[in-house]
């Protein structure tokens, strides 16, 4: 217990300095706040952050996101602080505020929504969807239906009551859970979940394969960790690049699995020497990123987002901040090698504040 009070007392500490520094607090200032953390922790084994270093330290989590392209836009984070509420069918409807608060009609906000931390007198927060919205799998004879990512977690959802569909894109229910109570779900309202059609500009055909993807990509089974502190439910979303969805989750064949269709709409022959695979995949990225910005909806091509990376190294010089990042996710899955990134060394060091991953309650 002592060992675990020195541990977040010397974490409470570093975030407090560097925090406080960054929004330009006092000496006096940051002494003060600092004893005052001091005292709670060594009062009762833990401290509340104000508002200020909730938000300052959600964006600077976002900032020492390692596995992050679009940390760019790091200080535009929104923070909806949700410390208060207690409720599963409170957590519920504050979720369908950040998403109606996110998807802005399209015109995506960064944002994120912090639940009550993890105290030793509060049942722990716990959101089971990887993200907010994401499409079913189902598990058939004749193979799956839908997200083949989400087959476990459907069969979940199932048996909790939930009943999907089965179509290729239903959307999962949300699941809450507090302390060691039953889990409960809820259906998310249709009107929150914003979805775009996907089409192509020359080949229409496209169009006859009713592929869709949501607008807003939302994690929710990340922790933060700031100071010391953990809040195990903290669902956060930037908006989407376009190879995520074009190059990953479309055409991945333990996803979707769609470049063979893709290559029949375009007329290719599929055997290797022919690049069908190369074809199709670029084909659909391109329906990807013309769809997105057809229905008015935020998304950034790899080699803007490559740019903007770019910047946000040299403003992370300037500011004299050591630069990290995680090199094979960084780089985007359709044509790495013509971007800066590709050509660039990153070190791979974990810094605090940050979103870590958790085990899987289920």
């Amino acid at each position: 217990m002592k060992m675990q009070q020195e541990d977040c007392l010397a974490k409470a500490r570093k975030f407090i300095l560097d925090c406080y520094q960054e929004l330009g607090h006092s000496p006096k200032e940051i002494q003060q706040r600092v004893a005052e953390v001091e005292e709670s922790i060594r009062n009762t084994g833990e401290y509340t952050h104000h508002f200020k270093e909730l938000e300052h330290g959600a964006k600077i989590a976002w900032r020492n996101s390692n596995r992050c392209i679009g940390r760019l836009f790091w200080d535009s984070l929104h923070v909806l602080d949700a410390r208060h509420l207690r409720t599963e069918k409170e957590i519920f409807t504050s979720l369908c505020d950040h998403l109606r608060y996110a998807t802005n009609q399209g015109k995506i906000r960064p944002t994120i929504t912090i639940f009550k931390p993890m105290k030793a007198n509060l049942p722990q927060v716990r959101i089971w969807n990887h993200q907010l919205l994401r499409y079913a799998g189902y598990q058939k004879n004749q193979g799956i239906i839908g997200d083949p990512a989400s087959v476990a977690f459907t069969q979940v959802c199932e048996k909790l009551g939930w009943q999907g569909a089965g179509t290729p894109f239903d959307l999962l229910p949300l699941v809450i859970q507090l302390g060691n109570r039953p889990p409960m779900w809820f259906e998310i309202p249709s009107e929150l979940a914003l979805e775009v059609p996907i089409h192509h500009p020359e080949y229409t055909s496209l169009a006859d394969l009713h592929i869709q993807w949501y607008a807003v990509p939302i994690i929710s089974d990340m922790k933060l960790e700031m100071g010391g502190i953990e809040y195990t439910a903290a669902p956060f979303n930037g908006w989407y690049m376009g190879t995520e969805i074009g190059a990953r989750n479309l055409a991945d064949t333990q996803r979707y699995n769609l470049l063979p269709e893709i290559a029949f709409c375009l007329g290719l022959t599929q055997t290797p020497s022919t690049l069908w695979r190369d074809k199709a995949l670029v084909e659909l990225n391109i329906a990807v990123l013309h769809s997105f910005k057809k229905a008015g909806v935020s998304i950034v091509d790899h080699h803007t987002a490559a740019q903007q990376f770019a910047l946000f190294e040299k403003k992370e010089r300037e500011s004299g901040r050591d630069l990290t990042g995680d090199w094979s996710w960084l780089i985007p899955p359709l044509s790495p090698a013509t971007t800066s990134i590709w050509h660039t060394s990153y070190t791979d060091t974990s810094k605090t504040p940050n979103y870590f991953y958790q085990d899987r309650p289920y």
